[in-house]
């Protein structure tokens, strides 16, 4: 249950963002239909990677949810780093280290500055992924 919880602020606040955003930047959340656009410009893929669930009592009445958050973004391969460098630090700003959400009394907490990958290539995409940590307790 919490793992939706936890996707749903990330993703939410992603999405408030992104259609603020101009230009607007698409989003393709994980299992939803998504036509990528046909003009080149850039989009974010969004995935939560949960981790291991885990309790640190022995009553068991506690349960840490530790995961990562990625966002990738999407762009017209051949135009270098600039733009899609533009929209990471955007990205970085939007959820920086101790970033608290909370949604029916929930907690998640960012654990980690967003942290940049090396980029994948295509003929046609370049793809810059972008990824923190997370952590939730209940008790």
């Amino acid at each position: 249950m919490s793992d939706l919880i936890i996707r749903s602020l990330f993703e939410k606040r992603l999405k408030a963002w992104a259609d603020a955003r101009i230009p607007k930047l698409p989003i393709a959340f994980e299992n939803v239909p998504f036509t990528a656009p046909t003009d080149g410009s850039a989009y974010l893929k969004a995935f939560l990677l949960p981790g291991d669930t885990d309790s640190e009592d022995l009553e068991g009445r506690h349960t840490s949810y530790r995961g990562v958050f990625q966002v990738s973004v999407v762009t017209k391969a051949g135009n270098g780093r600039g733009s899609d460098g533009l929209i990471a630090e955007e990205l970085q700003a939007l959820f920086p280290n101790n970033l608290e959400l909370s949604k029916f009394g929930f907690s998640v907490f960012v654990r980690s500055p967003m942290a940049t990958a090396s980029a994948l290539q295509s003929d046609t995409t370049s793809t810059l992924p972008l990824r923190f940590t997370y952590r939730a307790d209940t008790f």
